[in-house]
């Protein structure tokens, strides 16, 4: 059973690579993901050498807990199958416990399992090379790994109990959810210097860790270093014994309970049109979603900005604007640009456009629900672009200043592109063409400039303050900050409104333009 289920899991792998030619795309994306990911882990664990030993268990503790609560929330709510489910094993007449135990070995034979694996050596060699004992080490990453690997199978055993009730769209929300905290996160304990030592309450909270399940197998090497190994240890022992407790009871109760009838025959449901609710705007920013996902139009704006923003700051540097001011310019580009997206979106529904004006959706309705995809995309690009910003610059306090400024641009932008899209509209490619091949137009220009400048123009306080606390007195950013915010909500409040009132007005200019163009 052991050698068939084994040599099944490597079936898997390589059928992986030999199927259809997109899902074979996917993986080997992903694959080379995780090793570019792994090779970072490695630099940074062997660089984590120089530095003290407190900063270097701060580091490892934060890093190793939260890589294994990953294991169980990606699968979770990740929308990830099992390959290796204990029920397709029923047949086979083997019991639960040794499907249990068989699938829990066949489990380390994965990708993500051996960049597991990679990390843990990483790691141990570290704290080995800083004098712990070998075998300490060795236990701290075996407990480690397998910590990881039953929580994964615990939590795609769980996610396969509550399937009916879980879909893609909420699954995608939540990751979402998950960028826009972790990665500010992630950036600010990445810059933080620790020259004075590890601040006190960081101290203590690293201690707590290492006491609960996540942190404990990881804590053994620097804890046998200080002599209190004793605690972790006991800690990461039980843990592993309850998981592998609780998920040998998991196969049990999947391989003997029968499903409910009909629950195979359960509706899908109407994926994002179940998620955004049933009122006009709802419907309309779910077709919406789909739209911006699906459409190369929309997903080649997507891609275009943030590297369009990201190259301004090669001239900068060129012509000798110092690299900590050079930066602070990326983010407040992305935060214009996206707000200044929106300004044509009536045109990229051609003909689709007769639903929204035959159904009587009032205008405001129609303009607040195509702003939502855009939104979700601005708040993810803008999470990362802010912060990553900051750091490169060095000044956390210009952390509000920046937020505040991209929040005018971001807004503004969208309450001015919610107005001009109803006045002024433009042909553009239709759909399932090139989205680089645009058609003979006379007009356009008005709409994109009146919104890139209008949206500049709506921020002006927000620059000045931010400037002021840049160059004056760091107390203007929280000015910069609420300022910035209160600016761009009213606009775009005012947007979406006198939007809507346009849009009522002009329902049947608006359908001939999209039969026309």
């Amino acid at each position: 059973m052991v050698a068939h289920v084994l040599r099944l899991r490597l079936d898997l792998l390589v059928g992986a690579l030999r199927g259809d030619r997109r899902q074979t795309v996917r993986t080997l994306v992903g694959v080379a993901v995780i090793a570019v990911v792994v090779v970072a882990v490695c630099i940074a664990a062997w660089r984590l050498h120089a530095s003290s030993e407190d900063a270097a268990f701060t580091v490892t503790i934060v890093a190793a807990s939260a890589l294994t609560l990953g294991f169980f929330v990606t699968v979770l709510v990740g929308g990830v199958d099992d390959q290796l489910d204990p029920r397709r094993f029923a047949v086979v007449g083997a019991s639960p416990r040794e499907i249990a135990g068989v699938t829990l070995l066949a489990s380390a034979i994965s990708v993500p399992a051996l960049a597991l694996i990679v990390v843990a050596v990483a790691l141990s060699a570290l704290w080995t090379d800083r004098g712990a004992p070998v075998w300490v080490s060795i236990v701290s990453a075996v407990l480690g790994v397998l910590t990881c690997l039953l929580l994964a199978k615990i939590g795609l055993a769980l996610a396969s109990m509550v399937r009916d009730r879980r879909s893609r769209e909420l699954t995608g929300v939540f990751l979402i959810a998950l960028i826009v905290v972790v990665v500010p996160v992630v950036v600010f304990l990445a810059s933080l210097q620790w020259t004075q030592g590890v601040p006190s309450a960081l101290v203590a909270a690293v201690d707590l860790l290492a006491l609960t399940p996540l942190g404990a197998a990881w804590a053994l090497p620097e804890r046998a270093l200080s002599g209190g190994a004793a605690a972790p240890a006991v800690i990461a022992v039980l843990s592993v014994a309850v998981l592998a407790a609780l998920w040998f009871w998991l196969v049990d109760r999947l391989m003997t309970t029968t499903e409910r009838p009909g629950a195979a025959r359960q509706r899908r449901g109407l994926g994002w049109f179940d998620l955004t609710g049933g009122t006009a705007a709802g419907g309309i920013a779910a077709r919406s979603i789909i739209y911006w996902f699906r459409d190369p139009r929309y997903l080649v704006n997507m891609i275009i900005v943030p590297i369009a923003a990201a190259l301004t700051v090669v001239p900068l540097l060129l012509v000798g604007v110092p690299f900590e001011f050079a930066v602070l310019l990326p983010a407040p580009l992305i935060a214009l640009f996206l707000g200044w997206l929106p300004h044509n979106d009536l045109a990229y529904d051609s003909t689709a456009l007769w639903m929204h004006i035959a159904g009587a959706v009032r205008g405001a309705a129609d303009r607040a629900g195509r702003l939502v995809p855009i939104a979700v995309v601005g708040v993810v690009m803008l999470a990362v672009a802010v912060p990553v910003t900051i750091s490169l610059h060095g000044r956390w306090a210009m952390l509000p200043a920046m937020a505040g400024v991209c929040a005018s641009l971001f807004l503004g932008g969208l309450g001015v592109s919610s107005l001009t899209s109803v006045i002024a509209p433009y042909a553009v490619s239709r759909p399932g063409d090139s989205p680089f091949q645009q058609p003979q137009r006379t007009g356009g220009g008005l709409s994109q400039a009146v919104v890139m400048f209008g949206a500049m123009l709506l921020s002006v306080p927000a620059l000045w303050w931010a400037w002021l606390a840049l160059s004056v007195d760091e107390s203007w950013a929280w000015t910069a900050l609420w300022g910035g915010v209160g600016i761009g909500a009213v606009a775009l409040l005012i947007g979406i409104f006198a939007g809507g009132a346009v849009f009522d007005r002009t329902g049947e200019r608006l359908m001939e333009f999209a039969e026309s163009t």
